[in-house]
């Protein structure tokens, strides 16, 4: 089995109350991309990205992602 990186994007949306929508306006990302990051089938993501994101969800780069192994 391959290692992946797993997006925990829809757990801290549930926890902080927060729609994709509302993530999306907050961090200036279009829904499209958040969706597909949300997804996990993002190949890429800048860090400024994730910076915004992490400040959006008040949370750390290591609650939004997380190694995991590919099915």
């Amino acid at each position: 089995m391959a290692t992946s990186v797993k997006v925990n994007l829809d757990l801290l949306l549930v926890q902080r109350k927060m729609s994709l929508t509302e993530l999306s306006e907050a961090v200036g990302i279009t829904l499209a991309n958040l969706s597909i990051l949300k997804r996990g089938k993002a190949k890429a993501m800048r860090f400024s990205t994730l910076v915004a994101i992490c400040e959006a969800l008040e949370c750390e780069p290591g609650d939004i992602l997380q190694l995991g192994q590919e099915d």
